[in-house]
């Protein structure tokens, strides 16, 4: 199942063990995110070590198995589509994903309750894939 991963999933995987971090590593699933999300993980590298059972080398390293995991699309491939994602989207600071979903043709994986606030594009939550897969 090909899925736009939403950031706040991949950062309770950052922080600790669990099911969502489990599901990251389903062979079922094919996951794909906008590049920058990365980018802020880095920027806010002290912010999660705080939060997270993890440490300095745990985290980089789960970083990095991420970032080949999941397949990370330029912004300038999702130019195309913002338009679109800008009429859908419930909060404009999510309109990345939303413009990935549309170039994909696939659906969004976030616990954010917001996301379902539109009727264009399914979303799942963590419990949702859990009974799907």
């Amino acid at each position: 199942m090909d899925l736009v991963v939403d950031a706040n999933i991949l950062f309770a995987a950052l922080i600790k063990k669990s099911v969502s971090y489990a599901l990251l590593f389903s062979d079922r699933l094919h996951l794909f995110t906008p590049e920058y999300v990365f980018t802020e993980f880095e920027e806010h590298e002290e912010e999660i070590l705080e939060k997270s059972e993890r440490t300095h080398e745990e985290f980089f390293r789960l970083l990095e198995i991420l970032k080949r995991r999941i397949v990370l699309v330029p912004l300038e491939e999702l130019v195309p589509y913002v338009e679109e994602a800008e009429k859908i989207t419930p909060d404009p600071d999510d309109t990345e994903y939303f413009a990935l979903t549309l170039k994909l043709k696939c659906s969004i994986w976030s616990n954010d309750k917001k996301f379902k606030k539109q009727d264009k594009v399914k979303v799942y939550s963590t419990s949702e894939l859990i009974k799907l897969i």
